[in-house]
């Protein structure tokens, strides 16, 4: 029970990466805090983790809005007495040419992964910080911020911007005993992907490794992050994509 005694706030949690990040650590212990957007989604979530035996509280709200933020913290600390790790999960891809991209596209993109993510670090720290027990915080990248994408312009911006947040704030959080770091999945097997019936196969030609990720392949990065095991880890970013990012073939048929 690696996370016996831990708390955590994971975000886009109702399902495919967050929800297996979420069910992984109340299977090791931690009692979550499981926020989505979707309230039906974020509920069932948690319902399915409680009736496995994990200590899990539905909290759906909109993970970018600074007020709701605050709130997802004061209700974990409320209802778990503490907060000790915070997996920002949420994010929102939203595809589009260069050329014609929109400012409501791109300000969409902008909220949801890069302040939601910035707030929640920062809300969360502060909480850590008080507690003056250290925490483990772990952000969403994508190996979209290490290698051109085809039409995610702006999300790989947002991705690249997330691991440069991770390193900075080594100086601010480090003194505090909180390390902060970031998992990069590559393509990866989820209720969204699973809808396009070439996803798979285009996907298990062009990775080395043969096949994309599944959601436990980088829920198990994400646990190794915010274990105490890695605690000596901090700034970096884990790129699990199955060598993809080594030749980054193009996803064409």
């Amino acid at each position: 029970m690696t996370f016996q005694t831990q708390t955590a706030i994971v975000t886009g949690a109702g399902i495919g990466i967050g929800f297996a990040i979420a069910r992984q650590l109340t299977r090791q212990g931690a009692s979550v805090l499981l926020n989505d957007l979707d309230e039906v989604a974020a509920q069932q979530a948690a319902d399915r983790i409680q009736q496995e035996g994990g200590r899990c509280l539905a909290y759906p709200g909109d993970a970018s809005d600074v007020a709701f933020i605050q709130g997802m913290v004061d209700k974990a600390v409320a209802e778990f007495g503490k907060l000790t790790i915070v997996v920002a999960n949420a994010g929102i891809t939203i595809f589009g040419d260069f050329f014609d991209y929109q400012p409501e596209a791109f300000q969409k993109v902008v909220d949801l992964n890069l302040r939601g993510s910035f707030f929640l670090t920062q809300r969360a720290a502060r909480q850590m910080r008080s507690q003056n027990e250290g925490g483990s915080i772990l952000l969403m990248s994508s190996v979209t911020g290490h290698q051109a994408h085809p039409g995610l312009a702006a999300y790989s911006m947002t991705k690249a911007a997330l691991e440069m947040l991770a390193k900075n704030l080594v100086l601010d959080l480090s003194p505090c005993g909180i390390n902060i770091n970031a998992v990069a999945p590559g393509a990866t097997q989820t209720e969204r992907t699973l809808d396009d019936p070439t996803y798979v196969p285009i996907w298990s030609r062009i990775t080395p490794m043969g096949r994309p990720a599944t959601v436990d392949d980088i829920a198990n990065a994400a646990l190794f992050l915010v274990s105490p095991q890695s605690r000596h880890i901090t700034g970096q970013s884990l790129v699990v994509d199955g060598g993809w990012t080594a030749v980054s073939p193009p996803p064409v048929e």
